[in-house]
């Protein structure tokens, strides 16, 4: 995973252009399952249209004294605001300022910085190296195009005996950044890689690697009713390369699958956090959307945002490690392995009776009344009584404040002698 995210960082990406076809073509290389999906500009896509691609040679301030540069581009590709336009012309000190970000709070770092929707030009800088800007005229390059395209998205679909999907989604739209941008592209890789050596799936599962927001719209504009009705949980995966706390950001209603899935596979671990759906940032937002509403929440080891160095120079390769990736691959497999066996957690039972069912005559339950019996009996009444169809294992767990290993002993017995179905 770290030799990916290695080989991907100098690329400079964005939502469209080169930079984000480039790094498709190696996940697709990595694993011949991912396909390539395509929408042209101008599409409308939802309330969105699809931007023209943006591509990129060059850019810098230039001193025109002493021709040094600065915000080059060629030794940081964040030195550039993403998606600017193209301009060569000397300007003011002054005018240049107004087209320059620095985060003052943390002088010595270089934001990141776009402007998609609303046709802009800038450069960013650490406060440091802008206060070396003295002169009174600079000339100011950037060689940028914009053209008629596609925005590009990979995805894939590993079929199971059920229609029935887990879906994992990340995007691949921003620059050198490893954490925010290339550590949930890397885990998804290798989860889509353990997948595909299933020989036997029950459930069905499904990859979206793609640009952030737009890509989300355009993949949900293709698909909306085949994910409405397949996907039963799903995870948008952002920041997982760290070796700080896991991260839960909640789907709206807070108690879907995914949501379920998640807090039983971290719940034990050390500094774990769940933030309300209100503090949602990522393609959660579209895939919860108003519409949408499909069962999926954010996962992430530190949540974008929370750690110093997002969106900035420092979210680098020393930022994230083999462990972290390695930790975080290691829930959503569990996830997968989860889905995979026969009985667990995803399981919603259901009585196959109207009314309480006589489990005397099945040998189910004692024909004489002893108190010694009560502890037994009243667990295999009330997971009957919960069986709806509508609960999960887990749920029904904590529900009854029993342990899941004794719900699953007891659901084999009931599926058994046909008292239950899943």
């Amino acid at each position: 995973m770290f030799k990916i995210i290695n080989d991907l960082f100098p690329i400079c990406r964005s939502i469209t252009g080169p930079g984000i076809k480039k790094s498709l073509r190696y996940f697709e290389s990595i694993n011949s399952k991912f396909k390539r999906l395509k929408f042209k500009s101008g599409k409308k896509v939802f309330d969105w249209r699809v931007p023209n691609e943006w591509s990129i040679a060059d850019a810098y301030i230039q001193d025109i004294v002493s021709k040094k540069k600065f915000a080059n581009f060629q030794k940081n590709n964040l030195h550039v605001v993403n998606f600017s336009r193209p301009i060569n012309k000397i300007i003011s000190k002054k005018e240049l300022f107004k087209h320059i970000y620095t985060l003052k709070d943390q002088p010595k770092l270089i934001p990141y910085v776009t402007s998609y929707y609303k046709k802009n030009w800038g450069f960013c800088l650490s406060e440091e190296e802008k206060k070396k800007l003295k002169n009174k005229y600079y000339r100011v390059i950037i060689k940028s195009k914009f053209s008629k395209g596609t925005l590009d998205l990979s995805h894939a679909l590993f079929k199971g005996k059920k229609k029935k999907e887990i879906f994992f989604s990340s995007y691949l739209c921003h620059p050198s950044m490893a954490n925010n941008e290339l550590s949930g592209p890397a885990v998804l890789s290798k989860l889509a890689n353990y997948i595909s050596k299933k020989k036997k799936l029950r459930f069905s599962y499904r990859f979206a690697l793609l640009p952030e927001t737009i890509g989300s719209i355009c993949y949900l504009s293709k698909f909306k009713k085949i994910l409405k009705k397949n996907v039963i949980c799903g995870f948008n995966v952002s920041c997982v390369g760290d070796e700080k706390n896991f991260s839960i950001i909640s789907s709206k209603s807070e108690n879907t699958l995914a949501d379920i899935a998640l807090i039983d596979k971290i719940k034990n671990k050390k500094n774990f956090k769940k933030y309300s759906f209100l503090k949602r940032g990522s393609d959660e937002r579209q895939y919860c959307a108003p519409g949408i509403d499909l069962p999926i929440c954010g996962f992430s080891k530190t949540k974008y945002g929370e750690y110093k160095e997002y969106h900035t120079n420092k979210d680098d390769l020393n930022f994230i490690s083999n462990k972290g990736l390695e930790e975080s691959y290691q829930v959503l497999k569990k996830i997968v392995d989860s889905f995979e066996n026969d009985f667990n957690w995803y399981c919603f039972p259901v009585s196959n009776f109207e009314c309480e069912p006589n489990l005397g005559k099945r040998g189910l339950y004692p024909n004489v009344s002893e108190k010694k019996n009560y502890n037994l009996t009243n667990l295999r009444m009330d997971l009957i009584a919960y069986s709806d169809g509508k609960k999960n294992l887990i749920q029904i767990s904590n529900l009854i404040n029993q342990p899941l290993k004794k719900i699953i002993l007891e659901l084999k017995l009931l599926v058994k002698n046909k008292v239950l179905t899943y």
